[in-house]
């Protein structure tokens, strides 16, 4: 027997106690307590295996349990990725195999990504569904609206018809006196054609060589820019003159800008411009036309620029609508739409005081007072366009010297947007003013005076506003253009989707979401509506038969045997729309192409009305068709939030997913069971989305298995078990 070392201060009997200890093995007391509830609950949940497990696939091998996943979330191979293969048996992605997502801004396909999934699932064994082709949201609509956009091009202003000069004819073009005419190749300012008149031997006076142009169509109170360039091989001398609609039809101007109007423009060598405006037509006249006169010095060759030859309307040109003001030179001899007040001040129309010696606004103001204190007026029944920019042009002149203002006015509580302040002189002066319109409702166009005292002359007033359309044109395409380029890009889009993908998925959805809430027997349409940025509506440009038309392209480009789905949500909700889809259905498949099955997406609630469920599964089967469950998630109703949810909540739920999978298969023949995918298989997060905030899954966002977890594996065991 061993000694024992003696411990000092231990006692006896407490070291014969441990010498006694040490002779006997350890035994546990015996006790024991309950697991919580929850606890049990969840081992019992935890204790079910992987869904697809419980699948009897050598009976049910055609049935698809699938699940829709990021493909962002699928390639990184995480907790998600391996949670998917685990219990399904195939996937669809919810946004990343769509057109938006696919198409760039040139109309090019990137799909690696796309790839990338299609070879992780493929490595995985698990199906990828095709979702979608054809679909009015997640679309690139900015590229798509991009090739159906009007062609923008400069607009053709000239409103001279060159025809007969460009091909060398002369057709409507009138010439007398030249010894001779052509049509010149490479003779112009910059290496173009020119028209070339010499002047006879006899020439002495401006009329002995003309040349006049067809008739130039005008709207009256317009002003017209006549430009051209000119030279000649020697000292010349020309003018022009008009035919009958103008008040003066022997101008003296200012042919070439030179600061002196003069009767004649003289020309040489060298290119010069000659241009200049044209106003003042007589009567109601809406043509006119010109004439060179080029006869003033005897065999002189003269060149004209045929490129530069033109007649523009002088508003159009600079980028500005109609002058708003009627009778803008006063020479009707009627103070039309004016009016004013305040301090005595009078005003009126009045007879060779004008600017041109003809009629004039005058304006008369007895003392100094504040500016709004005399005011002249103008009503117009059309508001100014918030946001547009308007140009004030006018010819002023006082009996003294002084300063004034004008703005754009609003009529209660008089708001204005005012143009700059500007000074007057005793003599005509030109100002040209710019205001810009901050509020949609002024319609007034006001003169205020009050601080100048004395007589002031206003003439050849105009407000136009600033059109950054005018200087270009938009072509519209026809209907049946952008059918044609629209068909082009739906080919495109689909060839290349279908092509990439094909030796994988081999079941889309080629339509998705056709039949319209409101009228469920009809399509969709984005005609009249405030559209998203991601929006484009097919349908809108090919027609009700557009699925037609995406049919035929997925089966030109597609296996032979694809799956081809109609998808729509709520039809277990509305069923009419359920009615409108099936009839939807069967139109396509009047136009000879075929249509393998229907997918219900029931986005659905624990308060879905269970005979709707039912009826709408039995309306599907009667279709013959292959029916899909395609986008199944269960709310706790009125967008519930995960930490709202109670335990008797998450039972219904459970309860009503149970409930829709046997349904599907209580009422779906076997021939026709495509599959039914979840479509959340976690609870949504906060951020999402798709249904923020709600449980929606049959896991948590944590990845715990929920009570529908057990409600579903029971349905998949009953209905599809060994």
């Amino acid at each position: 027997m061993k000694s024992f070392k003696y411990y000092a201060g231990l006692p006896m009997v407490l070291i014969g106690i441990l010498i006694f200890s040490a002779c006997y093995k350890y035994k546990p007391l015996d006790f024991s307590f309950n697991k919580p509830e929850e606890v049990a609950a969840q081992e019992d949940i935890d204790s079910y295996p992987a869904l697809k497990s419980l699948i009897d696939s050598t009976k049910y091998g055609s049935f698809r349990l699938g699940a829709a996943v990021s493909l962002s979330e699928y390639n990184k191979k995480g907790v998600l990725y391996r949670l998917i293969n685990r219990n399904f048996q195939e996937i669809a992605v919810g946004y990343e195999m769509k057109h938006g997502a696919v198409v760039q801004s040139d109309g090019s396909l990137n799909l690696d990504n796309v790839n990338l999934l299609l070879k992780n699932a493929e490595e995985a064994g698990i199906t990828v569904y095709g979702h979608t082709l054809c679909w009015h949201a997640n679309q690139n609509a900015a590229y798509l609206n991009s090739l159906i956009a009007p062609e923008v091009v400069e607009s053709n202003n000239n409103l001279l018809d060159l025809t007969g000069l460009k091909d060398g004819s002369f057709d409507n073009w009138t010439v007398n006196g030249a010894s001779s005419k052509s049509v010149e190749e490479a003779m112009g300012q910059n290496g173009g054609k020119a028209i070339k008149l010499v002047s006879s031997s006899s020439a002495k006076n401006a009329w002995d060589l003309s040349m006049k142009t067809p008739l130039i169509s005008i709207d009256q109170g317009q002003q017209y820019v006549v430009s051209f360039y000119i030279k000649s091989d020697k000292a010349g001398r020309g003018r022009i003159s008009f035919s009958g609609d103008l008040s003066n039809q022997y101008p003296w101007m200012d042919w070439m800008g030179t600061g002196t109007a003069s009767e004649y423009f003289e020309t040489n060598g060298d290119w010069k411009q000659v241009k200049f405006l044209v106003s003042g037509f007589n009567g109601s006249a809406s043509t006119f036309s010109f004439n060179f006169d080029l006869g003033y010095l005897s065999g002189v060759s003269y060149y004209i620029d045929l490129s530069s030859l033109s007649v523009e309307d002088k508003d159009v040109s600079a980028g500005l609508d109609a002058n708003l003001f009627a009778n803008e030179d006063f020479e009707s001899g009627i103070l039309s739409g004016w009016n004013g007040w305040g301090n005595n001040s009078t005003r009126g129309v009045v007879a060779a005081q004008g600017y041109n010696g003809s009629y004039g606004l005058k304006m008369v103001n007895p003392s100094v007072v504040n500016s709004w204190e005399a005011q002249t007026a103008y009503d117009f029944t059309t508001p100014f366009q918030d946001g547009s920019t308007y140009k004030l042009s006018f010819y002023v002149k006082g009996s003294v010297e002084g300063s004034m203002s004008a703005s754009l006015q609003e009529t209660t509580s008089y708001a204005s947007d005012n143009f700059p302040s500007f000074n007057v002189t005793t003599e005509w002066k030109k100002i040209e003013l710019e205001a810009t319109v901050s509020a949609g409702d002024r319609t007034r166009f006001l003169f205020s005076f009050g601080n100048y005292a004395g007589t002031l002359l206003i003439d050849n007033i105009s407000l136009q506003r600033e059109n950054p359309d005018l200087g270009t044109r938009l072509i519209e395409k026809t209907s049946e253009e952008k059918k044609a380029i629209i068909t082009t890009a739906l080919d495109k889009w689909i060839s290349g989707m279908v092509t990439n993908s094909k030796s994988y998925v081999t079941s889309w959805d080629i339509v998705n979401e056709p039949m319209d809430d409101g009228n469920p027997y009809n399509l969709k349409s984005g005609i009249g509506k405030t559209l998203k940025s991601d929006e484009f509506y097919w349908q809108d440009y090919l027609g009700k038969d557009y699925a037609v038309t995406a049919i035929k392209l997925e089966r030109k480009y597609g296996n032979a045997n694809d799956k081809l789905f109609i998808n729509d949500y709520n039809l277990e909700y509305d069923l009419n729309k359920c009615k409108g889809l099936i009839q939807y259905v069967s139109y396509v498949e009047s136009k000879g192409v075929k249509v393998d099955g229907i997918g219900t997406q029931m986005h659905i609630d624990i308060n879905a009305d269970s005979g709707k469920i039912v009826q709408m599964f039995q309306l599907l089967a009667a279709t013959g068709k292959l029916i899909k469950v395609s986008e199944l998630d269960i709310g706790l109703g009125n967008s519930t939030q995960t930490a709202d949810a109670t335990p008797d909540q998450y039972l219904k739920q459970a309860a009503m997913y149970k409930f829709v999978i046997d349904q599907y298969f209580k009422n779906i023949p076997a021939k026709q069971r495509y599959g039914i995918t979840i479509w959340s298989p976690l609870d949504s997060p906060a951020n999402s989305g798709w249904r923020a905030g709600e449980p929606i899954g049959i896991w948590s966002e944590a990845y715990v298995r929920k009570l529908a977890y057990e409600y579903v594996a029971n349905a998949v065991k009953e209905n599809l078990g060994k």
